[in-house]
């Protein structure tokens, strides 16, 4: 058993990711600026905190064997295109402590939540795009603020553990999805988001951009279980964890209206941002050196999301 830390423990992804912990057995502390989360969660230390501060992030991680550093400020693509500093100096804060706090702390190992917004905008200008591997991201040219930080604190990380020893695991995300998540105010994601318009709509519903740009997305237990295993790895360069099956976004919005069993007109909104043309993910090396497999299917993880939203909102 391990003492664990969660940071971000009351978002999305952290909320799931501090009762998958428990389910293991292990001690779970969670920080998080936010009181309370979607997902009933069930830690065995909460600890309010900006971990903006660095006094905060130095207490958080005091008796701590193993970080998992989710905390961050994002968002989906509306809002990660509008906000640029407000994302940068409040991540940046959030991994420069982290960082030196893990250090002063003498922390076992941390691991990061990267994204695949740290990619090459120049491999992602065609919808049908090759998988990106991890030697993707260098030489840099993100296509956002947002991955422009999560590049620069990769290699925050990295250098710690060449100066310091510090023992680090980085995860590059690819568009996690499952339930209890945000699905409207604006930081919800493509999947939560096309759910809600799917049930809102009368006879049409909006698609950004042209809908002809492709992603790939992961449900939310296959992520953690990847989380997990590159935690208890001995590899400390980034991963990929995502999957390799790619959809447009008006198909996913299709796939949605199989589910719900309505037919709705796609009008597409070309002046919304939309973001890559396409992003895929390669993820060879996640199975080589993880063992590590996607296992839900794109149609049985939407349907688990479309009907939890469902059950958060009145049918239309």
């Amino acid at each position: 058993m391990k003492n664990c830390l969660v940071t971000g423990g009351k978002g999305f992804i952290g909320s799931h990711l501090v009762n998958f912990l428990k389910r293991k057995g292990h001690y779970v502390r969670c920080v998080d600026i936010k009181p309370t989360s979607i997902l009933d969660t069930f830690e065995d230390d909460f600890l309010y905190g900006d971990l903006r501060k660095f006094n905060v992030a130095h207490v958080a991680l005091q008796g701590i064997d193993w970080v998992f550093n989710l905390a961050a400020n994002m968002g989906g693509i509306g809002y990660i295109t509008e906000l640029n500093a407000p994302i940068m100096r409040d991540n940046a804060l959030i991994n420069l402590n982290m960082a030196e706090a893990a250090r002063i702390n003498d922390t076992e190992r941390i691991y990061y939540a990267s994204s695949a917004c740290a990619y090459n905008r120049n491999l992602q200008n065609d919808p049908g795009c090759e998988p990106l591997k991890e030697s993707d991201a260098i030489p840099a040219h993100p296509d956002s603020a947002y991955g422009w930080e999560k590049l620069f604190s990769e290699f925050l990380y990295k250098s710690f553990e060449h100066d310091y020893g510090l023992k680090v695991r980085i995860g590059r995300f690819h568009n996690i999805y499952g339930e209890h998540c945000v699905f409207s105010g604006g930081q919800e994601k493509a999947p939560a988001a096309l759910c809600r318009k799917v049930i809102e709509g009368r006879e049409w519903m909006e698609i950004w951009g042209d809908g002809k740009q492709t992603r790939s997305f992961l449900y939310i237990s296959d992520c953690l279980e990847a989380v997990y295993r590159l935690m208890n790895s001995d590899f400390s360069d980034p991963v990929n964890i995502g999957t390799t099956d790619l959809i447009s976004i008006d198909n996913l919005a299709l796939l949605i209206q199989k589910i719900a069993g309505k037919k709705l007109m796609l009008r597409h909104n070309p002046d919304m941002p939309q973001g890559v043309r396409g992003r895929n993910a390669n993820i060879s090396l996640a199975f080589r050196v993880l063992g590590w497999v996607p296992e839900t299917s794109l149609d049985v993880g939407m349907k688990k999301l479309y009907d939890w939203i469902s059950s958060q909102m009145p049918m239309m």
